[in-house]
């Protein structure tokens, strides 16, 4: 695994996706949270609070990471690569695990500077320091889960035709679905609202975001990881035989 998760890293950052992912992540958030006037400009909010970008970025990365994965296996497929990767010595697992640690840890090198708003809020605060830090550490934990969620959805997706932009649709769709599908689905149904919110990852984020680390919600994230991570090794076994 290691192998194919170091050769990942190298193709990111030996193109230009890799900074373009960063750059593209970090702008907009800039734009959306320090220039432009909105209900996210937390200059024009009056609160040392970061709420707006743990609002803005899973929208954000529901678009970003689909760009990353759309080619894991798809390109591979189209290339005619896939039976020789198939074919080498390490198992199907490892090379899952390594297309999928590879985009996690190019997305959290991304998510890496924005600790610098923190340190900013920090010294904005009334009193200096008036800072959640428990709820922000909760939404940093939380969206790393939900990094994790989108990477092993769009890994999953990149299996299904060798089209990059087939790969990357239907991974912003299921993205979108599982981040905000159940929770328009619950608003139509009162009475089952909140069981049928709880399987959507909103629901689960919003809570890691109050600062309490909840074991349903880890289980959760987890959940949903291995869910799409098996779907992607069960779709490689039909390709191998």
């Amino acid at each position: 695994m290691k192998s194919i998760l170091l050769r990942e890293i190298k193709s990111f950052f030996g193109s230009p996706i890799g900074y373009l992912v960063i750059a593209i992540f970090l702008l907009l958030n800039g734009l959306f949270l320090w220039v432009f006037d909105g209900d996210y400009n937390i200059l024009n909010s009056g609160f040392a609070d970061l709420s707006p970008f743990f609002t803005i970025s899973p929208w954000i990365l529901i678009f970003l990471i689909p760009a990353v994965t759309m080619r894991s296996f798809s390109d591979e497929m189209k290339q005619g690569t896939i039976e020789l990767l198939l074919t080498k010595p390490i198992s199907i697992w490892e090379i899952v695990g390594g297309k999928f640690f590879g985009a996690f840890l190019l997305i959290v090198i991304a998510i890496i500077p924005t600790l610098i708003y923190v340190y900013v809020l920090y010294g904005l605060g009334m009193p200096t320091g008036n800072v959640d830090m428990g709820s922000t550490i909760g939404s940093y934990f939380g969206l790393l889960f939900l990094i994790s969620g989108y990477t092993a959805i769009g890994v999953f997706t990149s299996t299904l035709s060798e089209n990059q932009i087939v790969a990357f649709i239907a991974s912003v769709f299921l993205c979108f679905f599982l981040y905000f599908g159940f929770q328009g689905v619950a608003s139509q149904f009162k009475d089952w609202q909140e069981l049928i919110a709880f399987f959507g990852m909103d629901y689960h984020f919003k809570s890691m975001s109050r600062g309490v680390i909840d074991t349903r919600d880890t289980i959760y994230f987890i959940s949903v990881t291995l869910m799409f991570l098996s779907l992607t090794v069960f779709k490689l076994k039909s390709l191998k035989s």
